[in-house]
């Protein structure tokens, strides 16, 4: 799969003679109503011979648009979206930087620029998406502007639950702990990576040790609890139990912390570079009134997570 990063106006694509079914969106989380539309590009380049590509955008408009001096956490994160594109099939990746100077773009010079001198020969959005300056453009006018080589296929809203499957739902849910719910509109588990740091210690103590995990920067961090979860060290996955939150018991930190405890693993992997799968939720998490109770509990968790996921094998 090519990348291609774009930053408007100083460096713009080569188009590729042959041409692109091209679909377009922020895609944050590459959920199931994203794969319509990506599958739809792939579907669309097999059969009018034809490089199956994706245009997404860095970082999430809102910092630019919205003013936010906050930092902005995504489902997916770039090097995730990007391996998950390829893992789908995709040809090619447009990576467009999302300034102020692109945000300005009318919406006509968009599909001039964006999508007809690229070479697209078929656009598949989502029917609410939009584009250029104040977000005037929408897919009727891309249909309007749109030459006569020009497709443009507008993929209807996606639902589960009668309710639309959209990137600020699986944020609520996430926010919510419910990561059932989460693997299903994602249509595979949720995905965080970091390394593996040092923390306290104290896991060891009481027979639990664990793998203090120090998130990617950008990521979304699940609801505070504890969770049935795979963790991914050196290529090889290990069931786990995976506490998140400020550790009351033991120390009341004012830094959420992921700590997972791995099944039948005694590694070294300080500075491993990880992977979690986030699986069933088991509880919230509390203070107890002594280790001991935290030991006793902890070890409920373990068998309610062996549990969980042996009945679904990687």
């Amino acid at each position: 799969m090519k990348v291609h990063h774009i930053t408007y106006p100083s460096k713009l694509p080569v188009p590729d003679a042959g041409g692109y079914a091209l679909a377009v969106g922020f895609f944050d989380g590459l959920h199931k109503g994203h794969q319509q539309l990506i599958s739809e590009a792939i579907r669309s380049s097999q059969k009018n011979n034809l490089r199956a590509a994706v245009m997404t955008f860095d970082p999430h408009p809102s910092v630019v648009l919205g003013g936010k001096k906050e930092d902005i956490f995504y489902i997916t994160p770039l090097n995730q979206k990007l391996e998950l594109l390829e893992q789908q099939g995709v040809d090619d990746v447009f990576v467009v930087r999302f300034t102020s100077n692109f945000a300005s773009l009318t919406p006509e010079a968009f599909i001039q620029q964006f999508v007809l001198d690229l070479n697209v020969k078929h656009v598949i959005a989502g029917f609410d998406f939009s584009f250029g300056a104040f977000g005037k453009g929408n897919m009727e006018l891309m249909k309007k502007y749109a030459s006569d080589t020009l497709e443009v296929t507008v993929i209807p809203k996606f639902t589960k639950d009668e309710e639309k499957v959209s990137s600020t739902r699986i944020r609520n849910e996430l926010k919510a702990g419910n990561m059932q719910l989460v693997c299903d509109l994602l249509g595979r588990p949720f995905q965080l990576d970091g390394v593996v740091v040092h923390g306290d210690k104290r896991g060891r103590t009481i027979q639990f040790p664990t793998a203090n995990v120090e998130p990617d920067e950008g990521q979304f961090i699940p609801a505070v609890g504890v969770y049935a979860v795979r963790m991914q060290v050196q290529d090889e996955w290990f069931d786990g139990v995976c506490n998140v939150g400020y550790k009351p018991t033991v120390q009341n930190s004012q830094k959420v912390s992921i700590e997972v405890h791995l099944f039948d693993f005694n590694r070294d992997i300080y500075g491993e570079q990880v992977r979690i799968h986030w699986y069933e939720p088991i509880r919230k998490e509390q203070k107890f009134p002594s280790l001991e109770a935290l030991k006793e509990q902890i070890a409920k968790d373990k068998d309610q997570a062996i549990a969980y996921l042996a009945a679904r094998p990687l």
